[in-house]
C-alpha cells in the first residue's frame, strides 16, 4: 500500500467534511469527528499493526517512532501538504497502536469566530494574566491564536509561545514571534518560562499550565510586566481560580491568592454548541477582574463571583446563561442545547 497516498486521502476527507479530529487505531476503520460526532470511513479497510507502523513513520519520523515505542505515548505536530497543521497523540490501548489527530483551524479574525470584541482589549494589555478555559475540544487554542495574531498585526512586540506540541505556525508581521516546542526547543514549561525572563519578551503564550511550578512562574511573569496567556481544563471562572489556588501547598495559598487578585486580567470560558443550521457556534462566560472581583479573590469568597458576572454586563462581563438565551432568541441554537450547556440550568429556567 502507498501509505503517503492513504494518509493524503483520509486527511483530505477530514478537511473536506469540515472535521475536527481523525482517529486511527489497530483493529478498526479510520474515523473523523464532524460537528462533535464520530463518523467511520466505511470505504477504508480495518487498520492492522503494519499499517499503523507505516503511518507512524510518516507522521512521526523514524526517531520519534522509536521514542514512542519506548515510552508508549508521544505528543507531536504534523504539517499536511505544507498548508494544514495538526496536533496529535500516539498511544497504546490493549497492546495496539492508536493515533488521535486534531486539525488546527487556519487563522481567522475575531469576527469570523464570533469572539467577543472585548478580547481585543485584553490582547493589547501591557501586562497581566488572561486565561481561556473549558473542556477539551472547545476552541480554547483557536481563541488564543486569534489573540496572538491580533497582537502580531497591531503591536511591535516580542511574543514567545511555549507549546507541547506547536499547533499554529505564525507569520511574523509587526511582532517577533518565537515558538518553542517542549522536548525539541526546551526541556519543559517551567524551564522555558524562567528562560523567557532573559529573552526581552513582552507576551508569553503557555499552551497549557500542567503543574504548580508552571502556574507560579506564569503568575510571577504577569506581575513583572508581561502579558501571559494560557489555558486550563476547568469549567468556569470561580472553579478556575479555586483550581489555581488549590494546586499550591496550604502554606503558599495565601501568597498565590494575593498575586492572582492583582495580576489576573480575566477568564474566558467557552463552549462550542451545535448550530441549528449546522456546524457549531461558541458561547461564552467572561470574568473581568475589577475591584469587586479582586476583593472576593483575596477574601476567599470566590463562590460569590458568579453574582458579580451576572450583574456586571455594563462593564463588559458576559454571563453564560444570558449568552445562551440570546443564541436561542436569534435561532442559532435550540433551547435543549442551551439547557445542556448551561453552567446553571435552574437559573437559566428562571430567566426564560
Amino acid at each position: 500500500m502507498d501509505y503517503n497516498k492513504y494518509l493524503d486521502e483520509i486527511l483530505t476527507s477530514l478537511i473536506h467534511e469540515d472535521g475536527s479530529d481523525l482517529h486511527l487505531g489497530v483493529g478498526r476503520k479510520p474515523a473523523i469527528r464532524v460537528n462533535g460526532q464520530l463518523v467511520f470511513l466505511s470505504n477504508k479497510e480495518i487498520i492492522n499493526r503494519d499499517d499503523m507502523m507505516s503511518i507512524l513513520d510518516i507522521i512521526l519520523g523514524k526517531e520519534k517512532t522509536v521514542r514512542f515505542l519506548e515510552e508508549k505515548e508521544v505528543d507531536f505536530s504534523f504539517a499536511f501538504k505544507g498548508m494544514s497543521h495538526l496536533r496529535g497523540n500516539a498511544f497504546f490501548q490493549r497492546g495496539g497502536i492508536c493515533v488521535a489527530l486534531r486539525l488546527i483551524p487556519k487563522a481567522k479574525s475575531f469576527e469570523d469566530l464570533n469572539l467577543p470584541q472585548i478580547l481585543k482589549t485584553f490582547a493589547l494589555s501591557k501586562q497581566g494574566f488572561f486565561l481561556v478555559v473549558g473542556p477539551v475540544g472547545q476552541g480554547k487554542s483557536t481563541t488564543l491564536s486569534t489573540m496572538i495574531n491580533y497582537i502580531n498585526k497591531e503591536n511591535t512586540t516580542h511574543i514567545v509561545t511555549i507549546e507541547d506540541p506547536i499547533e499554529n505556525v505564525y507569520s511574523q508581521e509587526r511582532s517577533i514571534i518565537d515558538q518553542r516546542e517542549i522536548g525539541l526547543d526546551t526541556k519543559d514549561f517551567t524551564v522555558a518560562l524562567k528562560s523567557a525572563f532573559r529573552e526581552d519578551v513582552n507576551v508569553i503564550l503557555i499552551g497549557e499550565m500542567r503543574n504548580t511550578e508552571t502556574i507560579s512562574a506564569a503568575v510571577t511573569a504577569a506581575e513583572t510586566g508581561h502579558l501571559v496567556l494560557s489555558t486550563l481544563h476547568t469549567n468556569n471562572a470561580p472553579q478556575t481560580i479555586d483550581r489555581i489556588i488549590d494546586s499550591f501547598p496550604a502554606n503558599q495559598q495565601e501568597q498565590i491568592r494575593l498575586q492572582l487578585s492583582s495580576s489576573l486580567l480575566g477568564i474566558l470560558s467557552q463552549r462550542l454548541i451545535p448550530r441549528v443550521t449546522g456546524g457549531r457556534i461558541p458561547a461564552f462566560e467572561l470574568l473581568i477582574n475589577n475591584n469587586a472581583v479582586s476583593n472576593l479573590i483575596r477574601e476567599k469568597r470566590t463562590h460569590e463571583i458568579n453574582t458579580v458576572i451576572e450583574t456586571s454586563s455594563e462593564q463588559g462581563m458576559i454571563d453564560m446563561n444570558r449568552y445562551l438565551i440570546e443564541l436561542v432568541q436569534k435561532g442559532e441554537i435550540t433551547l435543549e442545547s442551551a439547557y445542556q450547556y448551561s453552567f446553571n440550568p435552574k437559573a437559566l429556567e428562571r430567566m426564560l
